[in-house]
């Protein structure tokens, strides 16, 4: 799968801006994201510093706990994530939920809010 690729097709399927994560990028990911657990949340905020402002995480609850993501090159998402990396060109302001077959995009604007909390 040619990612870029994939990730415009996303984008367009979406009526979305597309704005690709470098592989240099990090993400705030959940500690359990490698447990296999569904489903697979992703938002996106404005990147910043180094960052691509994607925030990734399973199950159904996101924890407020400040040691509950953890900083990961987007690169190594690919290792055990890789369903989910079509979705990583999507702009700030979306998100996603993958579950199996499921899957929900949909844009949310109070993401773009500097003082929105994850």
């Amino acid at each position: 799968m040619d990612i870029p690729i994939e990730q415009k097709r996303v984008c367009e399927k979406y009526c979305a801006t597309f704005l690709p994560t470098d592989d240099r990028e990090k993400i705030g990911v959940a500690y359990n994201a490698k447990q296999g657990i569904l489903p697979i949340n992703g938002l996106r905020m404005y990147p910043e510093e180094g960052t691509s402002g994607w925030f990734i995480w399973t199950g159904e609850e996101l924890s407020d706990d400040p040691e509950f993501f953890v900083p990961y090159h987007t690169v190594h998402i690919e290792e055990w994530l890789k369903d989910i990396t079509k979705y990583l060109g999507l702009a700030p302001g979306w998100r996603f939920l993958v579950a199996g077959d499921y899957v929900d995009v949909w844009f949310d604007e109070t993401l773009l809010n500097k003082e929105t909390d994850k």
